[in-house]
């Protein structure tokens, strides 16, 4: 097992071989976090590449009070928000029908079986705005108020559209709406 700690002092000297590794460690995951975020491989890609220019620009403000995967994860969180906004595409406005005025709680979702394919189609589909309000809340572990602080809307805007998201999933789960594709096996 690679010592992150030595990886993380040799990419602080500019090694390139360590930043490498360190790439190789954490961008599997943190690719599938760009892609809960972004309409596509594509785009998930550009942002765990601008991630890492990141990480490696600012490698030496990491505290090591944490984990370092948790550093990484919100610097991706971060730069998936920044290329949402940069596409004007990120629109948490809501028409008067989605406003919904409940409590609103940790429900089981019904995901547990479903594959992770599976999950990351489904939420990849919800409208923009409600897939980065549920990634942000339900996934990352944000609350309400950081969220509307991150995305410069109200709190309540942030929970109505956490509602609606979560809405729009529990409707596919009822109905069996996965549009999603076999891939070819050769």
């Amino acid at each position: 097992m690679h010592d992150e700690k030595q990886i993380i002092e040799r990419c602080l000297k500019q090694d390139r071989l360590a930043q490498k590794q360190l790439y190789d460690l954490y961008s599997g995951r943190l690719f599938v976090v760009a892609l809960r975020y972004m309409k596509d491989e594509d785009e998930a890609q550009d942002v765990l590449q601008d991630a890492f220019i990141k990480v490696f620009k600012y490698l030496d403000t990491f505290r090591a009070d944490s984990p370092i995967e948790v550093w990484l994860r919100k610097i991706v969180v971060n730069t998936a928000l920044k290329a949402l906004k940069r596409k004007s595409n990120l629109t948490l406005a809501l028409d008067g029908d989605h406003m919904i005025n409940h409590e609103y709680h940790h429900q089981n979702l019904g995901f547990e079986n479903l594959s992770l394919q599976h999950l990351l189609k489904m939420i990849g589909d919800l409208p923009e705005g409600c897939r980065t309000v549920f990634n942000l809340y339900a996934i990352d572990g944000y609350k309400h108020n950081e969220i509307a602080d991150m995305l410069g809307v109200t709190e309540g805007t942030s929970k109505s559209q956490y509602s609606r998201a979560k809405g729009l999933l529990q409707e596919k789960l009822r109905n069996g709406v996965l549009d999603i594709k076999p891939q070819n096996v050769e």
